[in-house]
């Protein structure tokens, strides 16, 4: 269905963002990104995620430090690198114009439909 298939790419469209914007607060291990992204009613799979995290980190925007654990394996915690951080300002930037668009245009085609 066409709502569908919208509603999954406006998902997909903010969802790096999103991601960035977790490991901004500090360095984060991904099932805490994962329940971030629930908690705001994102949800994503590991399946959506590790690859994500790859990309994000194969272009530059991420780093990970791997650190011991006492209750099994070493965990990867990422982190966002200083071009990550760059990112994320240009992100912010895009996001508050999309905001913007986004609201404007309702509020005409609210406005339109209450008279």
């Amino acid at each position: 269905m066409i709502v569908e298939n919208t509603q999954t790419q406006m998902r997909k469209g903010v969802l790096e963002y999103c991601i960035l914007s977790i490991i901004a607060k500090g360095e984060i291990y991904a099932s805490d990104i994962i329940a971030e992204l629930k908690k705001a009613q994102l949800l994503v799979v590991e399946g959506t995620l590790y690859p994500l995290l790859t990309r994000l980190k194969n272009n530059g925007l991420l780093s990970y430090n791997w650190v011991e654990s006492t209750s099994g394996p070493p965990r990867k915690y990422y982190v966002l690198s200083d071009e990550g951080k760059n990112v994320l300002e240009q992100l912010d930037k895009t996001w508050q114009e999309l905001a913007f668009a986004v609201q404007t245009s309702i509020g005409e085609r609210k406005v339109k439909t209450e008279r």
